[in-house]
């Protein structure tokens, strides 16, 4: 049987529980099972992608899986490419990335996996990006302190804040400027963050959301956090919008989100200093800038209501103001569109069932999809695992025929025949452990990061955060490549 290379884009939870699933499943005292090599290439210096860079400080249960891909890592089959661009895929915010192009890959491996993600914010078409307005990935970014180097937001000048969408990233930017900087110092919170929020001035927070309690996005989790912050309160919510309409069964979680918001927050309305409000039924339609610097901007809302024959919320034809000093839209995520294989209609990956497809619907020979850069932003961490698993299953299938293998899930694509493309060709016969050459030089050079040198920033940004009293101390780029030359 010949070798098997496998090369991943994209360093993320769905990259690493693909790699992991595979050198399980493929051991080597097994003489069945091909020769295997895995590369995992992802534009970021550091691994693990939203686990680092998109959870929530004040959740750092969440980050236990990276346990399990720090023991991937140790596989001698394995190696890890960080700070390398690969495509055509334009980065100008993170200008230090090496650039990979496409082909070097196909020449360089037998089978490619991308795990790219969605990295860019969905933005509202009537409440475009602008002085007042601005996406939640940003503020995500900015205190998650990812390479692409957000701008720091002038929280001394916000009083009210106004969230699009009611999503847990929404409830996450919330309680990120509703909880007092010296609870947050214990957690991961880079240092340059708590001084800014420190100055924050934030007061209220409105969390606006076209539809109804019974439709947000939120899960019960986040909202049970929202109700016991220690210093901010939640403005009660109208009881009538609680009651399910006629006809409706809400499900057991439903029922509970329900029961949550007649409860209301730990903390009275009225005793506390910050607030929050869920501003169900309305949507954006217009922002006008503040006529003076002492304003605030205008917001301009619709009143809606659910259509019961789709579900969906439509204009009841009233209408609000919302003053408001800030603009925070929070409505999911999509593929960069000059990402390699990008489809307008899906805004993600051109896939179907774990595999690369043409504009025809074929197939391409040996090349993959999985996690949110194949189906869309959706779904939580265990969702994104099992994805991986499925999507393992499938490279499985055309890598061995094995019945005797260990393998939980039915193969995708088992019950039908593949008609696959050759018009983008892997090497059948790369060299057997190499990288590609621009990746050698890379590394010689001080751009690319490994998984030892990810180790060693580690154990570093630890021992920076211990010495502050707090889980970890972040290091920038710069910080980091110059930590490294004097490690070495």
């Amino acid at each position: 049987m010949r070798p098997v290379k496998l090369a991943i884009v994209g360093g993320g939870p769905s990259a690493f529980y693909v790699a992991s699933r595979l050198l399980s499943l493929l051991p080597h005292s097994d003489p069945k099972s091909p020769s295997f090599r895995v590369h995992i290439f992802d534009r970021l210096w550091a691994p693990h992608g939203l686990i680092r860079y998109g959870v929530a400080p004040d959740h750092p249960e969440v980050k236990n899986c990276t346990n399990k891909f720090d023991q991937t890592a140790t596989d001698p089959r394995f190696r890890f490419f960080g700070n390398v661009n690969v495509g055509s895929t334009p980065l100008s915010s993170i200008s230090h990335t090496l650039a990979l192009p496409l082909p070097s890959l196909l020449h360089n491996y037998t089978h490619l996996l991308f795990a790219t993600g969605c990295t860019l914010p969905t933005l509202h078409p009537a409440i475009p990006p602008s002085t007042h307005c601005i996406p939640a990935l940003s503020l995500v970014h900015w205190y998650t302190q990812h390479p692409s180097n957000p701008p720091i937001p002038a929280l001394d000048t916000v009083k009210h804040l106004t969230l699009i969408g009611n999503g847990n990233v929404s409830l996450d930017v919330a309680r990120m400027l509703l909880t007092s900087p010296s609870v947050l110092q214990k957690y991961d919170v880079p240092q340059q963050v708590l001084e800014v929020l420190s100055r924050s001035t934030v007061k209220h927070v409105s969390i606006v959301g076209r539809r109804g309690p019974l439709e947000a996005a939120f899960t019960n989790k986040e909202l049970r956090e929202m109700m016991q912050l220690p210093e901010a309160s939640m403005v009660p919510i109208d009881p009538l919008l609680l009651i399910p309409p006629e006809g409706t069964t809400p499900t057991r979680q439903q029922r509970r989100t329900l029961e949550l918001l007649k409860k209301g927050s730990q903390n009275r309305f009225g005793s506390t200093s910050k607030t929050w409000s869920l501003d169900f039924y309305r949507a954006p339609t217009d922002l006008a800038p503040p006529l003076l610097s002492t304003d605030m901007a205008r917001l301009t809302l619709a009143h809606t209501r659910l259509d019961p024959s789709t579900g969906r919320a439509i204009p009841t034809g009233d209408i609000s103001t919302l003053s408001t000093s800030l603009v925070v839209t929070s409505l999911g995520f999509h593929a960069d569109p000059a990402t390699s294989f990008f489809d307008p209609s899906s805004n993600h990956l051109r896939a179907r069932r774990g595999r690369i497809i043409s504009p025809s619907g074929t197939p391409f020979r040996n090349m993959y999809a999985s996690g949110w850069g194949a189906n869309g932003a959706k779904g939580v961490l265990a969702t994104t695992m099992m994805d991986a698993y499925a999507v393992t299953d499938t490279i499985l299938s055309d890598i061995t025929s094995c019945p005797e293998r260990s393998v939980e899930t039915t193969p995708l694509g088992a019950d039908e025949s593949v008609d696959v493309t050759d018009d983008l060709i892997l090497n059948a016969v790369p060299h057997p452990e190499d990288p590609p050459e621009e990746i050698k030089q890379g590394i010689k050079d001080g751009l690319v990061t490994q998984y030892e040198d990810w180790k060693v920033l580690d154990a570093e940004e630890v021992r920076r955060g211990e010495a502050l009293g707090k889980e970890r101390e972040r290091m920038g780029w710069q910080d980091a490549r110059k930590f490294l030359s004097l490690s070495q």
